[in-house]
């Protein structure tokens, strides 16, 4: 008993995030793993239409982000998605929301360690496929023992150099077209020409450009960390605002300015879809050692969205054990509003790659059913954000008038994502790769309704509510933030 007003004292989440930490954190998790080693099989698969593909999903994510910012602005108690869920669907919502994305991430961060075993092979392919592995879960449980500052500052730096590596190459690729750079060995010359000459934009028509969609949506994954950090963000009024809307320019920038250069130097046949194509083009181009830099920074991309994945299901197990629906330990924080507890839980998880790693044939077929599960839910926990706005502007219309921060279309384009979501589950059922992974996903939903269903009756039966309400704006350790708005 002598230690539960210490425990009640202690599960509060520091604002330890500053602006910077922000930005580049809304600017790293659109660019991982998925761009840097995954856009090569989609670019085999569809060509230069990858570039509309990459477009169009920016475009609805750039709406979604815009909703949940809405959101969270009107209620700065909102803490994770399972609290807008919860609070603006219903309790049912907000366990299925916090338990899911908190699977995603945890089904991300052993694939991004799977991955690093893959690029630490290319330097030195006599390591043991076990040992990367087993170093990158204890740093990264280590890395989120320490403050949420130490988090902040790990993706600011890493961050900045996937930034930095993207902008060196459209900068080297622009030096090469001007010069009009012709490569010895296969006779071709870096030029824009190379985008339309071998079948069009479309090359595989319009079947094809489709099914390009469900590999391209793997990429995305990330974008909506913003929303969890905004939870640890010093000032999130001015900070999310800036995150939030910089995430077309983003895409413009990395994605298609990006995959542009590439396929104007390296004509799209010749890229190793096996293989990162930033890695193959500067081959191509004759400079080995940028490669290698690459090379470097594809690796330190895999470990920092490892890390941000970590990070944000260690802090959804916390929301959820104040919720009720996990145990209560994970609810506890320490003196520096670290949750251990919930981090020592899912760092079993991470260490999971490592036999997930000896059982399979290979490292990259087990990537490739890992990422694909991941698309799976996050597709449902950004269809629920959606669904939560939708709920939002009916229940509380006068927080989105007075909102500074209004999603635009407010009751046209959730309707509109939602649709193309659906239309993206309709592709991942077209393909063989993505097919099996998303036919085992309602086996997960089934395993979560049971347990809903019994944790509930258990809350009940122990006269507890059925989960922790949320307060309302202007309430709480939020209060001060909202009078300065």
């Amino acid at each position: 008993m002598s230690n539960s007003t210490p425990q009640k004292e202690h599960v509060k989440l520091e604002r330890g995030l500053s602006n910077r930490h922000l930005q580049l954190i809304a600017i790293g998790g659109a660019i991982g793993t998925g761009l840097f080693l995954g856009s090569g099989k989609i670019i085999s698969l569809t060509g230069p239409s990858v570039l509309f593909i990459y477009a169009v999903i920016g475009c609805m994510m750039f709406f979604v982000m815009r909703a949940l910012g809405e959101i969270l602005l009107s209620n700065l108690n909102y803490k994770t998605f399972g609290d807008i869920a919860k609070d603006l669907i219903g309790p049912w919502a907000g366990f299925f929301v916090s338990w899911t994305y908190w699977f995603t991430w945890v089904t991300i961060c052993v694939a991004d360690i799977i991955a690093i075993t893959v690029y630490v092979s290319t330097f030195n392919a006599a390591i043991p496929s076990w040992l990367p592995a087993v170093i990158a879960a204890a740093f990264l449980t280590i890395l989120n023992l320490q403050p949420v500052k130490f988090f902040g500052e790990f993706e600011f730096w890493f961050a900045l150099i996937k930034i930095v590596a993207i902008l060196g190459l459209i900068v080297t690729g622009v030096v090469l077209l001007v010069s009009g750079f012709r490569n010895p060995d296969t006779g071709t010359s870096a030029s824009l020409a190379n985008l339309f000459n071998d079948g069009g934009l479309f090359p595989f028509g319009v079947g094809g450009f489709l099914l390009g969609f469900q590999l391209g949506i793997f990429s995305f994954i990330g974008v909506e960390l913003i929303g969890t950090a905004a939870a640890e963000t010093k000032d999130p009024h001015r900070n999310l605002p800036k995150a939030v809307n910089s995430i077309v320019l983003r895409v413009i920038i990395f994605y298609i300015g990006a995959l542009t250069v590439i396929m104007a130097i390296t004509p799209w046949r010749d890229l190793d879809p096996e293989a990162s194509p930033f890695v193959t083009t500067l081959a191509y181009a004759g400079l080995g050692a940028a490669a290698l830099a690459i090379n470097f920074v594809v690796l330190t991309s895999a470990a920092s969205s490892a890390n941000s994945g970590f990070y944000s299901g260690t802090r959804m197990m916390h929301a959820l054990a104040q919720d009720g629906h996990a145990p209560h330990k994970f609810a506890l924080t320490d003196a520096r509003g670290v949750p251990r507890r919930a981090v020592f839980f899912s760092c079993v998880f991470l260490f999971s790659a490592t036999p997930i790693l000896l059982a399979g044939e290979s490292a990259i077929e087990a990537f490739t059913f890992v990422s694909s599960v991941a698309s799976a839910l996050i597709l449902f926990v950004w269809s629920m954000i959606l669904v939560s706005y939708l709920s939002y502007i009916r229940k509380f219309p006068e927080r989105h008038a007075s909102s500074t921060f209004k999603a635009p279309l407010p009751k046209i384009a959730p309707w509109i994502v939602l649709a193309f979501f659906a239309f993206i589950i309709f592709t991942m059922l077209q393909a063989q790769d993505t097919r099996e992974p998303l036919l085992y996903t309602p086996i997960w939903f089934a395993i979560l309704a049971i347990a809903w269903q019994l944790r509930k009756r258990a809350l009940i039966r122990e006269g507890q509510p059925i989960t922790s309400a949320v307060e309302l704006p202007g309430m709480g350790e939020d209060a001060e933030d909202l009078s300065t708005k």
